[in-house]
């Protein structure tokens, strides 16, 4: 397990009771006691750490290595009867967006999302969860399949940003992302949208427009990160931390300012502590949002979605 900077007091007890169990089991001395002792502080400590975490904080657990990417939601949701799909039909097909067909709770989904890598080998083969105008349109291809058979959508949003490399430029990476929001505003089939990471900019607007948007609660989703906020506005990096908390962007500002529909709380000490009740968590969470639209006729839905979206922001005619 890796741990972050604020997590160290942690890291100390844990290897505190570690050290405490070995001379237990390899020595006569009764330890049980002392144990139970370092135990309580350990859930303590972490109770008081995760209860008061920062805006930062949230972002650096957000990117933590050990946390599940789309693909382990996937894994765990449909098991071995999910079916990927390929390509874009007319560039290529795009590894940092991943797509297909799955059933969650015996339901059929189209499931889009995209996808990190876990070494430094696969984050290049991914591109860093960066999705190209080629992802995008992939994303699109699938999402427009769905509702031809009349099958609900859900997608998992963990990206620093659309890539923004020159080559995505040419290719009309604005164009690709502008035509899934315009295409998910209108889209005949239920759209379900978890933010399982990462929630950068127009990286993930271009798969985020749902009837319900569910954000894990140590996850963030805004126009900017704060790296890419302080450098612009303080030219420097170093002022990342106050960026993020003027940003506004954690789970429960998005929750307060009516950006997103629910908050899917996680294990103490995040998702990678405890992967199975998270991906647990996860499927109730969509199960219920899909309970809750699946009745609703397409006109309905379609007229509450651009409602809901309509009604978001302030402005002055």
């Amino acid at each position: 397990m890796e741990y972050l900077d604020f997590e160290l007091p942690i890291k100390e007890l844990e290897d505190q009771l570690d050290k405490c169990q070995i001379i237990g089991q390899e020595s006569d001395v009764d330890v049980t006691n002392t144990c139970k002792q370092i135990e309580k502080k350990l859930e303590e400590t972490k109770r008081k750490i995760y209860k008061n975490l920062t805006a930062w904080q949230r972002v650096q657990l957000s990117r933590h290595p050990n946390r599940p990417y789309t693909m382990d939601y996937i894994n765990s949701l449909c098991g071995d009867t999910f079916l990927e799909l390929f390509g874009d039909r007319s560039f290529k097909d795009d590894k940092a967006m991943v797509g297909g067909l799955g059933k969650i709770e015996g339901q059929s989904f189209m499931i889009v999302g995209q996808q990190k890598g876990y070494n430094t080998k696969t984050r290049q083969y991914r591109n860093f969860g960066m999705a190209n105008p080629e992802g995008y349109r992939k994303a699109l291809r699938l999402m427009k399949m769905a509702e031809k058979f009349g099958i609900p959508v859900v997608t998992f949003i963990d990206t620093p940003g659309a890539y923004p490399g020159l080559e995505a430029e040419e290719r009309g990476q604005g164009e690709a992302i502008a035509r899934n929001i315009l295409e998910m505003c209108r889209l005949k089939v239920p759209v379900i949208c978890v933010i399982v990471g990462e929630g950068a900019s127009g990286g993930a607007l271009g798969i985020g427009v749902g009837d319900k948007v569910l954000m894990m609660e140590n996850t963030w989703y805004s126009v900017i990160s704060p790296e890419s906020c302080s450098s612009i506005l303080w030219k420097s990096w170093e002022y990342k931390e106050q960026a993020a908390e003027a940003l506004k962007l954690t789970s429960a500002d998005m929750k307060k300012q009516k950006l997103v529909d629910d908050i899917i709380p996680e294990p103490l000490g995040g998702a990678h502590y405890d992967r199975e009740t998270a991906f647990k968590t996860v499927q109730q969470y969509i199960s219920k949002a899909y309970n809750d639209l699946k009745d609703l006729s397409t006109t309905d839905l379609i007229m509450q979605r651009m409602n809901k979206y309509s009604k978001m922001g302030e402005y002055k005619e």
